[in-house]
């Protein structure tokens, strides 16, 4: 079993990552939209090791159950709250992370991401390496995780991202 995506870079690294970047957001660096009808997205940083995405979610947007392949993931929420559902193995988990909190994400990690909350919600996501393809899952009856599609990500697209 992998325990180390091909990357230099750890979830610590990431943590500080997304935590410096959420406070140039938050000092006004980075503009923001929310859009209602979709998740709002920009690529603020790219390079061989890591991908940095500034992500807008209005009420009741989420991500979908999926992984993120072999890329080691962090995010930190710059306004609002998210609410994330990870499978623990036997069943999915939930976390509401605030403004100022963050999380990260080892390989093998599986999770939707999302806005609950009336107001808007403004998160960073660093992924390393940059992603190249994510799986998406369904829980089935009896608490098992079932794999319902693979795709291949696109440099600088958003699909899944979160």
């Amino acid at each position: 079993m992998l325990l180390h995506a091909p990357t230099p870079l750890s979830l610590a690294d990431l943590s500080t990552l997304t935590t410096s970047v959420a406070d140039e957001v938050r000092a006004g660096l980075h503009p923001v939209q929310v859009d209602p009808d979709r998740r709002w997205y920009r690529l603020l940083r790219s390079d061989d090791y890591v991908d940095v995405w500034l992500i807008s979610w209005a009420t009741e947007q989420t991500a979908e159950l999926h992984d993120h392949a072999g890329s080691l993931g962090a995010l930190t929420v710059v306004s609002g709250s998210l609410v994330e559902q990870r499978w623990a193995g036997d069943g999915l988990r939930s976390r509401r992370v605030v403004a100022g909190r963050g999380l990260g994400f080892p390989l093998g990690h599986v999770h939707d991401v999302g806005n609950p909350a009336p107001e808007p919600a403004v998160s960073v996501h660093a992924y390393s390496p940059p992603l190249t393809a994510m799986s998406y899952y369904a829980v089935e009856p009896g608490g098992r995780l079932r794999r319902t599609r693979s795709v291949l990500v696109e440099s600088g697209s958003s699909e899944g991202i979160g």
